[in-house]
């Protein structure tokens, strides 16, 4: 497994997925009454959590794609 996340898209994930991890939690935002918005927005949360810490993300390597400066 090859490292093809990079810095700067490595914090926009976490920051982006922890968003989505807390958000469906906080009382008022109606978006997330319904439970595919809740469940979809938990999972897709969790996979750019999980993407950013191990620095690697499989669609990237589907399509060859890499965010890193240095390749491994």
């Amino acid at each position: 497994m090859h490292t093809n996340v990079g810095s700067l898209d490595r914090l926009v994930r976490f920051v982006f997925g922890l968003a989505l991890l807390v958000l469906p939690f906080i009382p008022g935002i109606t978006v997330f009454t319904n439970p595919v918005a809740f469940w979809a927005a938990l999972v897709v949360g969790l996979v750019l959590v999980v993407t950013a810490l191990v620095r690697f993300c499989p669609l990237y390597s589907l399509f060859g794609l890499t965010t890193c400066k240095v390749t491994h």
